[in-house]
């Protein structure tokens, strides 16, 4: 039995540098590609118009909203959910063609995960299943700004072969991301008015970098092992800091 047409759902914003890479892995592969492009100035439309993808402008509002949407736009009852700095190996590849059809509605995949050329393979960052092969009436996500947690209605399994994430080019650009993400994160935590304490944070600090580099063995990953345990770590406090500040004007308002 042939395997079901699968549509690739990419969502993107001033991905120039990741694009051409991400399409190329599922072009000739995925009868449909779509990218959900977040108001981007750089070039990835253009980029991504070569691999003959269906490009939709959307300005994000909230993740979870924003990805809900960009599924609906698929024509085909499966989705294959793709970042732009990721690419899909011919081994997943020739895995989901073996797979699909099945008696399951979706599936996670394991992540390789990246800093430059480095391969994170402690601190839980592999295999870092996440689910991005799913039927797409059976899935939605929270809406969210950051970091939304997944509704799936159905039964579940897991591929083995990896989809690879260049999370980061470098530390700097690591922390850029961190910047970013923690303005988002505190913001959730006012709108959904989460109770968050000094104490709290300052827990979640020291036990997320203990969980990572030593429950989860980052410290086999040496200094780069040590250096995700720290951002893990800063996340929290970062995320606090930010939350205390905006909490001050809310109040003001008041």
């Amino acid at each position: 039995m042939s395997r079901p047409p699968i549509s690739v759902v990419v969502i993107a914003k001033n991905e120039e540098n990741n694009i051409d890479e991400c399409l190329k892995s599922v072009y000739g592969w995925a009868e449909e590609i779509i990218v959900v492009d977040d108001e981007s100035t750089d070039s990835t439309v253009a980029r991504a118009q070569k691999y003959g993808a269906r490009i939709f402008l959307r300005k994000m509002d909230t993740e979870g909203k924003h990805r809900n949407w960009a599924y609906a736009q698929a024509k085909n009852d499966w989705v294959f959910s793709l970042d732009a700095d990721e690419r899909v190996t011919d081994e997943l590849k020739a895995e989901i063609d073996a797979t699909l059809p099945s008696d399951v509605q979706g599936f996670t995949v394991p992540r390789r995960n990246y800093v430059g050329d480095y391969w994170y393979k402690y601190g839980g960052q592999y295999p870092a299943a996440q689910v991005r092969v799913f039927l797409k009436k059976n899935f939605r996500y929270e809406e969210v700004g950051v970091h939304p947690r997944l509704f799936f209605d159905g039964k579940m399994n897991h591929l083995r072969k990896d989809i690879i994430h260049k999370s980061y080019r470098d530390f700097a650009h690591f922390l850029a991301k961190l910047n970013g993400q923690t303005t988002l994160e505190a913001q959730k935590w006012v709108d959904t008015k989460r109770n968050m304490t000094l104490g709290i944070a300052l827990w979640r600090t020291v036990d997320r970098f203990f969980r990572s580099f030593i429950g989860k063995q980052g410290w086999r990953d040496g200094f780069m092992g040590f250096m995700l345990a720290i951002f893990a770590s800063l996340y929290q406090i970062m995320s606090y800091a930010k939350y205390y500040e905006m909490m001050k004007v809310v109040k003001q308002k008041k």
